[in-house]
């Protein structure tokens, strides 16, 4: 009996706490959130930045919902796989549907390595080397592969270490740029006179629909049932806790880098907007300061990422949704998704990577909502929450997708041509694998 209670006891010591999963969705959403969007976000939304995160944590609470009622109840690695897989059957749709998720955190990934990349080489002048952003995006995504090869623990453990050093560091810069900066010029701006009040809402929204993506880590929380203990308890906790710290941090740092930076100066270094910000308020220091806590951002959350998203592959795989390697090789999930992301990381640049994923995640956000809806007895769900959590997913992606139309008509294209190829493949594996 006791060395039943041992063996018990040790398990669960080996899976994560409430804090590690956390740090972990914490070390996803603030590594891409602040450092890699705020300048694309200012490119579309305007003097109506920091609304834009605002509306975007509005959207992404109603849509949380749907992810606590289902995973609280049906606790599993791969919680959105399984959430789709419960609504619509193991089919085309619910494989659909989560690869759209799988193919946006790998496109977060890269983000992430593009965002490493362009910090590290600021203070050299060398954020727009065709060559070096990429091969340090790279490298950047290698390393993260590899501490996961080590296992859960030290995932945690790098993870929790990451999170405290970003938070805190993250969370002085923008105090002490509120501080130092508050008396130059006004934090918040209302939108521009010459402006409709229509044009500006559809570029708030439009703004807001990029801000999601600063947010939706904490999705990867719903991949760690199995691994988390008390998952009926904590996978809600730490979702909540995860937006709620994200946002505040969001709403502070937009708010120091719009008191030292001018819209103009935003757009214009909207790939470091922060470090940019960190110049003229703390001189050199600070630059030094605003890339080694961006440099720790994004490493961890790159690390967090991959440990999450390797869930997910790994679940569609015993699906029979997706593929694996030829032959027994070792942690295939893992090099795959590694790979893949690399492959974005090496190709597209932020914005491209940033807008694709958008608009595949509120895509796959709304199917989540519908599924919720079609489980909703089952989930002792209120019916309501998705119904408003799919009406403000529109309400954002509509203006995003005119706004991409008319600056960048092939984003939209590759968009459309990446969700073709997957339900058609999909279309095809359910066919191969249901006439076995």
């Amino acid at each position: 009996m006791a060395e039943a209670e041992t063996t018990e006891q040790g398990a669960d010591g080996s899976k994560l706490s409430l804090t590690g999963s956390v740090a972990l969705g914490t070390g996803v959403m603030i590594g891409a959130g602040i450092f890699a969007l705020v300048g694309q976000v200012a490119e579309i939304a305007g003097e109506l930045l920091i609304w834009a995160f605002v509306v975007a944590a509005v959207v992404v609470a109603f849509s949380s919902y749907s992810y606590i009622r289902y995973s609280a109840t049906n606790p599993s690695s791969g919680g959105i796989a399984m959430l789709l897989k419960s609504a619509f059957g193991p089919g085309v749709v619910a494989g659909s549907f989560t690869l759209f998720m799988y193919v946006t955190m790998i496109l977060a990934e890269s983000l992430l390595g593009r965002t490493f990349a362009t910090y590290v080489l600021r203070p050299f002048g060398l954020e727009g080397s065709p060559f070096w952003v990429p091969a340090l995006a790279v490298l950047a995504i290698a390393a993260g592969a590899l501490i996961n090869l080590v296992g859960n623990r030290w995932v945690e453990r790098t993870a929790t270490a990451a999170a405290v050093v970003k938070i805190l560091g993250i969370a002085a810069l923008a105090v002490a740029g509120l501080i130092v900066a508050g008396s130059v010029q006004p934090a918040v701006s209302a939108a521009p006179a010459e402006e409709g009040w229509v044009q500006s809402m559809g570029a708030l929204l439009a703004g807001a629909t990029l801000c999601i993506l600063a947010y939706k880590g904490f999705t990867t929380i719903t991949n760690q049932g199995a691994d988390l203990r008390e998952p009926e308890r904590n996978i809600g906790r730490s979702i909540m806790i995860s937006i709620i710290l994200c946002a505040v941090l969001y709403v502070l740092i937009t708010l120091a880098v719009r008191a030292s930076l001018s819209l103009p100066e935003i757009v214009q270094a909207r790939d470091y907007a922060l470090a940019e910000a960190a110049e003229p308020l703390f001189g050199p220091w600070g630059v030094r300061l605003t890339v080694l806590v961006a440099v720790v951002a994004t490493l961890s959350g790159l690390t967090a990422s991959l440990f999450a998203v390797s869930k997910l592959y790994s679940m569609l795989r015993e699906m029979g949704q997706v593929p694996g390697l030829p032959g027994r090789v070792d942690h295939q999930s893992l090099i795959i998704t590694a790979s893949l992301a690399i492959l974005a990381a090496a190709f597209f640049d932020l914005s491209r990577i940033a807008a694709l994923g958008a608009m595949l995640y509120v895509a796959m956000d709304i199917a989540v909502h519908v599924g919720v809806l079609r489980m909703r007895q089952d989930l002792a769900a209120r019916a309501w929450v998705p119904c408003v959590a799919i009406a403000l997913d529109v309400a954002v992606l509509v203006p995003f997708l005119l706004f991409q139309l008319a600056r960048d008509p092939l984003t939209v294209a590759i968009t459309g041509a990446v969700a073709a190829v997957i339900f058609g493949a999909q279309w095809v594996t359910v066919k191969r694998r249901d006439a076995l």
